[in-house]
């Protein structure tokens, strides 16, 4: 959803993320062998993020809420949805504008885009640290979206590869007969496209074409 904002994935295809080792920025292993170099991927994926404004498909997205209830749930750790208008965005794998205590991950604070730096604590006197699920840590929210996925009448998949779990797992909880879309220029790993209307554009011009379409089929 972000690549159209000038955002880079969180993995590429080549296994890296902004040309660094997956294992060396995004895993405790990786922060505990370097915990400054962790935080200052982050800040500058932070600052990046901040830069970066939202595009038509984010927009697009936000719109859809004067006809339906919608409900965001996202793997992108940057808050161009919010900023682009949506109100109900659940983020899977955190959010880079907070930061959050080593020990307890209910000690969340929002630094907006200001630097974490090595000495900066949480109220419980421990390094901070981004507030963002590493690989092999669990993703707290994902039972709060399959419920929600699970009770959703129209289920839209947009701009993911679908092969990072447990996010990608999310599809098999959609109602059998619920309309199902993906938005992607490419062809994501779904077990058939039997059920669901295939969007072969990037989010920024395929949401606003599916935007149109839901609006005149269903309200």
């Amino acid at each position: 959803m972000s690549v159209d904002s000038g955002l880079a994935t969180f993995r590429g295809t080549d296994g890296l993320w902004e040309g660094h080792e997956i294992s060396e920025v995004a895993t405790l292993e990786g922060w505990f062998n370097d915990p400054g170099k962790v935080l200052e991927f982050y800040n500058q994926r932070r600052a990046q993020s901040f830069a970066a404004k939202p595009n038509e498909g984010h927009i697009a997205v936000a719109e859809l809420e004067e006809y339906f209830d919608v409900t965001v749930i996202t793997q992108n750790v940057d808050d161009l949805h919010e900023r682009g208008g949506s109100t109900n965005v659940v983020h899977l794998h955190g959010l880079l504008r907070e930061a959050r205590s080593m020990d307890d991950p209910n000690i969340i604070t929002d630094i907006g885009k200001e630097e974490i730096k090595l000495g900066d604590k949480a109220s419980d006197g421990t390094q901070l640290r981004p507030n963002i699920v590493w690989f092999g840590e669990p993703v707290p929210l994902i039972e709060q979206a399959a419920s929600l996925i699970s009770t959703a009448d129209i289920c839209i998949v947009i701009g993911t590869s679908l092969v990072v779990y447990p996010a990608a797992g999310l599809t098999d909880y959609v109602k059998v007969n619920a309309p199902k879309y993906i938005v992607d220029p490419s062809n994501p790993e779904i077990h058939t496209y039997d059920e669901w209307v295939h969007i072969k554009e990037p989010a920024k011009t395929g949401m606003v074409k599916l935007k149109e379409k839901l609006i005149k089929e269903f309200k």
